[in-house]
């Protein structure tokens, strides 16, 4: 289990659950004190926010659950999937690139990093070693071999 990205994760929800315990009921509070509600777009507003922010709350606490069931022993051990660092030889241009296939919420601007959710992180997973891969990207198809593959457990 990656646990900096549970720990990413849990410090949002903490400001969530903050904001809809403490803040949001705040804001609804102070607009529904100015009167009329059937008119009263800032009584809306608030609302519209507090909704907002519970489904947030459930979709994150969702990831985290996945994130916290992620079991890295399971991964395999001669296949691309996560933590996985793979080295492609881009065969439309003759070029290597190296890759880390890593969740969604480990990117950071990283360009070494490249997301399993990703359509070419997404193609990668399962591929060993020799392997040849045809991607649709936006701009076409790309065509990529698989030079080289560390997986999380040879790291």
């Amino acid at each position: 289990m990656p646990k900096h990205v549970l720990a990413k994760l849990e410090a949002e929800h903490k400001v969530l659950k903050h904001a809809l315990l403490e803040e949001i009921p705040k804001e609804i509070a102070q607009a529904a004190s100015q009167g009329d509600l059937s008119e009263n777009a800032e009584y809306e507003q608030a609302l519209s926010k507090r909704d907002m922010f519970q489904t947030k709350l459930v979709t994150l606490e969702r990831r985290i659950s996945e994130i916290a069931s992620l079991d890295v022993g399971r991964l395999p051990k001669d296949k691309a999937a996560y933590g996985s660092l793979i080295t492609l030889l881009d065969l439309d241009n003759d070029k290597e690139v190296t890759y880390k296939l890593v969740l969604p919420e480990e990117l950071d601007s990283n360009p070494g990093f490249l997301s399993i959710s990703s359509p070419i992180g997404s193609a990668l997973v399962g591929l060993k070693e020799g392997d040849e891969a045809k991607i649709r990207i936006p701009a076409g198809i790309k065509h990529f071999e698989v030079l080289t593959l560390l997986t999380i457990h040879q790291q």
